[in-house]
């Protein structure tokens, strides 16, 4: 069914009249609200962007069961919220904790590689819970879980701190089918991804990414996109992707995830929406401009971002092409190695150095005492040129980045977009020597608490929307993101005079502060602004629904 700009604005409005008659009722109400908790005289910000309202709500079990104002029945226990903030805990659209470290196995005598979120270090989630964060999805950018059932039931045995909602990898799909070979899929094995995207769909996933910077994932066409789009959205899930280019082929690249919405009949997300490089700073207006064409059409397009100006993956993937990164990494090494293949792969280096500015080393296995470090910093002090530092860092075959190629009008823009949410595009970390990208630790606070609340580049309710009730919405969640009665007991109250990002790019795993109480799934996982129970999170299963189309 295609939903146009007036069912929209209606649903929307008629979301804030039941929530307004919600909390206006309750005070007519003569029925007393028992509760295990009520939280008292915070400012409630319920999800929908509409503004602030004073008032209680009491928890139940592992839900909310009175919103606004009620008569209070027997209450375990009172939380008095006097000067803060109580919404929805976050929903972050765009997170990699699925992403794979290291861990020892003592009964085992050996090592084995888990997702950062299984892992005993990070499994807590410590760095998204103080950001007041309830809910990650992982599974972004094409890589992660392709079989879902078993992701899920890891899920269910070893409970993370927050909750965890999944997404069919494209990438890891088509590399489980195909391998990284650069081709086309044979009727066969185009049909076996079809095939594994349908299950994957019916084990709870909640859409498919792609990551078509990344092989394998940037070997697909839109018509091998389109085709598996079809599968998961005759499943009712959605289309997220880390589009093509970010740069200078912007424009060409959102067009190109649309199209895979339409021959999917599907909705499509446009994950971390930025302009890279220098020439394409503002391009980000003329994106905004042919999303908005798009919807005004009457399909479903939605974006996120995080709010940094700086991005973050591998150096690999920045300063070499898909063509050239073809078989992995020991296929791009041996490349680098061949005196054949150097002098014009370094060419091509040393041309994506000029065009990205200025790139920090996050992480070097081989070269630690070069993390933290600037590329030509390193140079600099080796007396070296660039291009020869980059290629010791693309020979070492296992590094991280952090590109200063972004434009801070751009990420303020992008802010004010009501259809753009917030999301880290980060992981669960703890300090490992490592200089990661400062968002796992900030952006949330960053974005409420710096840009809306300190600087005002839009109201509070919208920068909460943005992190709430909007990516509920784009993933079709049904019971979270909202503070309703009957709903889940994802709840953050924070206090706005301290919710501030105190990572940086030098510092990067500093905690928030200003998350005084977190409830996930009606637990207390944040008392008084203490960690308490870091094990309350649960996976989410994406409920079977049929394609209700864009």
């Amino acid at each position: 069914m295609i939903r146009t700009n007036w069912s929209r604005s209606f649903v929307f409005c008629l979301s804030l009249a039941m929530s307004f008659v919600s909390c206006c009722s309750r005070g007519a109400n003569t029925e007393p609200i028992d509760a295990d908790v009520v939280l008292v005289g915070g400012t409630i910000l319920d999800g929908t962007g509409a503004p602030g309202v004073s008032g209680d709500l009491a928890i139940r079990g592992d839900r909310i069961v009175a919103v606004g104002s009620f008569q209070r029945g027997q209450v375990g226990r009172i939380v008095a919220c006097d000067g803060f903030i109580v919404c929805p805990g976050f929903i972050d659209l765009h997170n990699h904790s699925d992403s794979s470290v290291t861990i020892d196995n003592p009964q085992r005598g050996e090592s084995q590689e888990v997702p950062r979120i299984l892992a005993p270090a990070t499994r807590s989630a410590t760095c998204y819970l103080t950001q007041g964060c309830t809910t990650i999805v992982t599974g972004n950018c094409g890589g992660g879980a392709v079989d879902v059932n078993d992701y899920y039931a890891r899920l269910d045995i070893d409970h993370p701190g927050v909750n965890v909602a999944h997404l069919l990898p494209h990438g890891s799909l088509r590399d489980k089918v195909i391998g990284q070979t650069r081709r086309a899929p044979t009727e066969e094995e185009l049909a076996k991804m079809c095939e594994l995207a349908t299950e994957a769909m019916q084990a709870g996933a909640w859409g498919m990414s792609t990551g078509l910077q990344y092989v394998p994932g940037s070997f697909a066409d839109v018509t091998e996109l389109g085709a598996i789009a079809g599968s998961v959205g005759q499943q009712g899930g959605f289309y997220a992707s880390h589009i093509r280019d970010e740069g200078d082929e912007l424009l060409e690249s959102i067009e190109e995830a649309i199209e895979v919405g339409r021959r999917g009949n599907l909705p499509v997300h446009i994950s971390h929406l930025k302009a890279s490089k220098r020439p394409n700073w503002g391009k980000v207006r003329a994106a905004a401009e042919l999303i908005e064409k798009t919807r005004a059409e009457g399909r479903r397009v939605t974006a996120d971002q995080y709010p940094y100006d700086a991005s973050s993956t591998s150096i690999t993937a920045m300063l070499l092409p898909d063509e050239e990164r073809e078989g992995g990494a020991e296929a791009v090494v041996a490349r680098l190695n061949d005196p054949d293949e150097l002098p014009r792969l370094r060419a091509i280096v040393e041309e994506a150095l000029a065009s990205r500015g200025r790139i920090m080393i996050a992480s070097c296995p081989k070269h630690p005492t070069w993390v933290g470090r600037m590329i030509a910093e390193v140079a600099a002090a080796e007396q070296r040129a660039p291009v020869e530092v980059a290629l010791d860092i693309l020979r070492s075959g296992s590094e991280q980045g952090v590109s200063f190629s972004m434009n801070d009008r751009d990420v303020r823009y992008v802010m004010t977009l009501p259809w753009a949410a917030t999301a880290s595009d980060g992981s669960t970390k703890v300090d490992d020597g490592t200089r990661p990208h400062p968002r796992s630790f900030g952006t949330f606070p960053r974005r409420i608490g710096r840009y809306a609340i300190q600087e005002g580049v839009v109201p509070v309710e919208q920068a909460v929307r943005s992190a709430t009730g909007l990516p509920a919405d784009i993933l079709g969640m049904s019971d979270r993101g909202y503070l309703r009665p009957g709903w889940i007991a994802d709840i953050a109250i924070f206090d706005p005079a301290t919710f501030r990002d105190h990572a940086t790019f030098e510092s990067p795993f500093e905690n928030s502060s200003g998350v005084k109480w977190v409830f996930v799934n009606g637990q207390i996982a944040i008392e008084d602004g203490t960690l308490s129970i870091s094990n309350a999170g649960l996976p989410l299963r994406k409920p079977q629904a049929t394609n209700t189309g864009n």
